[in-house]
């Protein structure tokens, strides 16, 4: 199990989305928050993801797809 460790980046509506609770529910990923900030309009959260790559990538690809920005971090 590897660990990768991203900031995502909401805007607009997506941040009213359950997104963090769908990565644990839909995908084969342990979520941990590190860090967040919301405001009125956009908000970050940086994420540690634990689980197998391919299941990590396919995790992020759903946050894309919803139109969350995603960078990968370097871990600390």
């Amino acid at each position: 199990m590897a660990r990768t460790t991203v900031r995502l980046t909401f805007r607009g509506d997506s941040r009213n989305d359950p997104i963090i609770y769908r990565l644990g529910q839909d995908y084969k990923v342990v979520t941990n928050i590190r860090r967040a900030d919301v405001g009125n309009d956009t908000g970050w959260v940086e994420l540690d993801l634990d689980g197998d790559a391919a299941e990590v990538d396919r995790a992020l690809e759903y946050c894309r797809s919803r139109g969350i920005g995603v960078d990968k971090l370097e871990h600390p």
